[in-house]
């Protein structure tokens, strides 16, 4: 392990992201942002000297973007796009699982999301996401189960598909597949992107551009607030999404998603159950052609963000803080940023969210996971992407 220092991650403010976050749909350049009450104003990132913590890189990774911890081991599960799922050893060899899927990689498909499920101690289940191709040059994400088998070479057993997005469509953009258990260990939320098609986010035939809720085993509970339609529609918990990449609960059992939104509509909403963000409909940002899309003020009926991005951050990742070890993070979410090259953090009260702090890593960072030591670490985006733990400051 090292530190980090300004040769591998410069310290940098924002205003030097480029177009680089458009793999993942959104190639605006940075932005700034502030702890205003209605939390949409900008000011500069924070460089990390001024951080509560300092960065230690511990382990490098092609194109990784999903991790997940073992509670209690000194190990972790990390995804990389291309189709590998690697077992990270604290102190130890990174080594390859074996038995995973196979994905279609290309764009932003691959391999997605990586967590354990909720009795992972006695039934060393864990949850996959991952990108297939089906007819006619058409693709859609897939999320499946298996089992973590112990031993000296790890291993996936009894691999079994749950879900399919529907339907598959052309394009290799906004598959989303994140993943995300409710507090209670009962339901799987799974965020499925609008594939870069516009319409599909209110189309209730097609689970496209929508949050979905299903059982740990695949079916569907009967509570779901479109369960009496049946078909595809009784997955949908909520709609009008674009591109989610980070869902989160927080301390209060609330569930949070992220999404990458058109040119300057990045945000951050509070689900609920079977509400409507509007998409495409309205959005506080506008279609990369340069079309108007209304904002959200103009149409009340639709759920509006807790905050936005205008330029956009280009989230990715999600994860809620509710430890002790970094000053005043308590009750946060934690987002990392693509274009936007950083850590962003944003306080929640009540039902609403500030933006409270941002700092500039100059590097793309893709995920944002909390250690159960209460330690917050992260995944740098790319070929020579890095696993980096922030080190809290005494």
């Amino acid at each position: 392990m090292r530190r980090i220092s300004a040769v591998v991650l410069p310290i940098a403010a924002f205003a030097a992201a480029c177009s680089a976050g458009a793999p993942d749909g959104n190639a605006a350049a940075s932005s700034t942002v502030n702890s205003a009450i209605d939390g949409n104003g900008d000011h500069p990132a924070a460089p990390l000297t001024e951080a509560p913590f300092t960065v230690t890189e511990v382990a490098s990774f092609n194109e990784p973007w999903a991790m997940t911890f073992i509670p209690d081991t000194h190990l972790a599960l990390i995804t990389e796009k291309s189709g590998q799922l690697k077992l990270w050893q604290e102190g130890g060899a990174v080594l390859d699982v074996a038995g995973v899927p196979p994905v279609a990689y290309g764009g932003q498909g691959g391999f997605g999301d990586v967590i354990l499920a909720p009795d992972f101690a006695t039934s060393r289940m864990i949850y996959l996401s991952w990108v297939e191709a089906g007819p006619e040059n058409s693709y859609g994400a897939v999320v499946g189960r298996a089992r973590l088998a112990k031993g000296e070479s790890p291993r996936l057993e009894g691999l079994e598909r749950i879900w399919v997005q529907q339907p598959k469509v052309t394009g290799r953009g906004h598959y989303s597949h994140r993943l995300a258990f409710s507090p209670d260990g009962q339901y799987l939320f799974i965020g499925s992107g609008e594939r870069q098609k516009f319409d599909p986010a209110q189309d209730m035939k097609a689970n496209l551009g929508k949050i979905v809720r299903i059982k740990p085993d695949g079916s569907v509970p009967a509570d779901n607030p479109f369960a009496d339609r049946g078909g595809v529609t009784a997955e949908i918990w909520s709609l009008g999404h674009r591109n989610i990449l980070g869902l989160a609960f927080d301390g209060a059992g609330r569930l949070w998603n992220q999404e990458m939104g058109p040119k300057g509509g990045d945000e951050v909403n509070l689900v609920e159950r079977g509400s409507n963000y509007g998409y495409p409909i309205v959005s506080n940002g506008d279609h990369y052609s340069g079309e108007d899309i209304p904002d959200h003020p103009t149409r009340p009926e639709f759920a509006a963000p807790k905050l936005w991005w205008n330029p956009a951050v280009s989230p990715a990742g999600l994860a809620y803080y509710a430890g002790d070890l970094y000053p005043g993070w308590q009750d946060s979410l934690l987002m990392g940023a693509l274009s936007g090259e950083g850590l962003v953090r944003m306080k929640i009260v009540g039902d609403k969210l500030h933006k409270a702090d941002r700092w500039g890593f100059g590097v793309r960072i893709r995920e944002v996971e909390v250690r159960d030591d209460g330690t917050v670490w992260l995944l740098s985006d790319g070929a020579d992407g890095k696993l980096l733990k922030l080190v809290p400051k005494r």
